[in-house]
């Protein structure tokens, strides 16, 4: 076991947020979680060094006892944050160091750093140097510290690392800049902390300030890993690769996307091999899809079994899709709703804390909550189950086969019956037994002719009450004294 400091103090005052810059949310996961997840890739033990809203950044790890915090009390540097963890840092071996904002960065990268330091250590390069630096080469390198090569003994160059404000004409068209991800040998760090000073000018404690001129600088990764977000901007362009990067993992390992920009699929997302997902569906938190999600259908937490079938603008939360189910277009499934298998639910049918049994179907604008519905029973438009009284829920039962008229009302809690019929417009307060027929609708009243009177007086009170308003207009005109001319 090694360790891993993670530098997560910072106000982030560029977001322009009363939120914590690490706490920025990424496909659902804190910006500072994706790099914990990098270093529990390589093995690490992480260690958070907190300091602006440090009790919110802790909650955000409330759950993960691995992580642990250390408290930097004031805004005094990064060599100052790192001596902020040094109590909790072991005697030696290897101390990865790494900021709090640079989401991209992978576990193989921090595997390619610290084997940079093992071989440099242990005379595979021939240096014994205790730092391993991590660097690349800049597109554009201004705001980056250079790495300064300079001659030195034994036919191997000595290494400074120069701040933007520090560099020269010519150290300003350095291309190669340091990432800000380090490895450090522990008992180097727990003799140079203690010494180090602040910055003439600033007052702050530098970290660069602990690398020595031997230090081994492992070079050649990519720009992309080790890009800092200090704003909205560089938030959104970080969403956007790192959803390219899991899209992408997901494609090769046998998921069928529209493309790899489209869908926004979270880490904590499971899907199976030749799932489905359409244009702009959205999956979320403890998803487990195997069917097919169409466009633009939003999911969380809901598991879609092989063989399932979610079609366009559905949104579901905590659902549970069995094998062969059919979903949607435009349906709504609340926790606890759970679709047998070749159940159907339709366009505009909202589900919540119910099941439906395999073959059942509600094909067309109900509302199902609290409910069970036995296997076979249809469903028809417009029903909906009334399962509040304004002070608790309550309970329908549906049995097998029943057959629900369109635009009925079951009024909770209620039982009917297996293969019972409910006649279109009725309220059901009392249980139906089994193949009964209940039909609630009041006696329709036929008037012959009717329509052309009534259409014809209300003609007349519309002409009447028009000109009664014209003449009254008329009549303040000629009242209303005129201006002089």
């Amino acid at each position: 076991m090694f360790y891993a400091v993670v530098l997560a103090a910072g106000l982030g005052t560029r977001m322009r947020s009363p939120l914590a810059k690490v706490l920025h949310p990424i496909l659902g996961r804190p910006m500072v979680g994706w790099v914990v997840e990098a270093i529990r890739g390589v093995g690490a033990a992480p260690i958070l060094v907190v300091g602006h809203q440090a009790e919110a950044v802790a909650a955000a790890f409330a759950h993960q006892p691995d992580v642990r915090f250390a408290r930097q009390e004031r805004p005094l540097g990064t060599g100052d944050a790192l001596r902020a963890a040094l109590p909790l840092l072991p005697a030696e071996g290897p101390v990865l160091v790494l900021a709090g904002d640079t989401p991209l960065i992978g576990a193989e990268t921090l595997r390619r750093l610290i084997a940079g330091w093992e071989a440099a250590g242990q005379g595979g390069q021939g240096t014994g140097s205790v730092v391993a630096v991590a660097s690349f080469d800049a597109p554009d390198p201004h705001g980056y510290g250079r790495i300064v090569r300079e001659p030195g003994g034994a036919d191997r160059p000595t290494v400074r690392i120069v701040e933007q404000k520090d560099c020269t004409p010519a150290q300003a068209l350095i291309r190669e800049v340091n990432s800000g991800a380090y490895v450090f040998d522990a008992a180097h760090l727990r003799a140079a902390l203690p010494g180090l000073q602040p910055n003439a000018r600033t007052g702050e404690y530098y970290l660069t300030d602990l690398v020595p001129p031997d230090a081994v600088v492992i070079g050649g990764f990519a720009p992309e890993q080790f890009m800092g977000v200090n704003d909205r901007a560089a938030l959104a362009e970080a969403r956007g690769l790192l959803r390219l990067r899991l899209n992408r993992q997901w494609a090769m390992a046998g998921v069928d996307l529209p493309d790899l920009h489209s869908p926004l699929i979270e880490p904590t997302v499971h899907l199976e091999p030749d799932a489905r997902l359409g244009v702009g569906a959205v999956l979320r938190g403890a998803c487990r899809v195997a069917g097919e999600v169409g466009d633009f259908c939003v999911l969380e937490d809901t598991v879609v079994e092989a063989g399932a079938k979610v079609r366009a603008g559905t949104v579901a939360g905590g659902a549970i899709i069995r094998a062969g189910a059919v979903v949607g277009p435009m349906s709504h499934l609340r926790p606890g709703a759970v679709l047998e298998a070749g159940a159907h639910v339709g366009n505009y049918v909202e589900v919540k804390n119910s099941r439906i049994h395999a073959g059942a179907k509600a094909n067309h604008l109900s509302y199902l909550g609290d409910a069970e519905v036995g296997a076979g029973a249809n469903i028809g438009a417009g029903t909906i189950t009334c399962n509040y009284d304004g002070f608790s829920k309550h309970r329908t039962q549906i049995g097998a086969g029943a057959f629900i008229g369109s635009n009925a009302a079951l009024v909770a809690p209620v039982k009917i019956g297996a293969g019972a019929i409910i006649g279109a417009g009725t309220t059901v307060t009392e249980d139906v037994p089994a193949d009964a027929i209940a039909v609630g609708r009041p006696p329709l009243k036929i008037a012959p002719g009717s329509a052309v009177r009534l259409r014809a007086r209300l003609a007349a009170q519309k002409a009447q009450a028009q000109a009664q308003a014209q003449a009254q207009a008329q009549t303040q005109a000629m009242t209303t004294p005129q201006g002089p001319r």
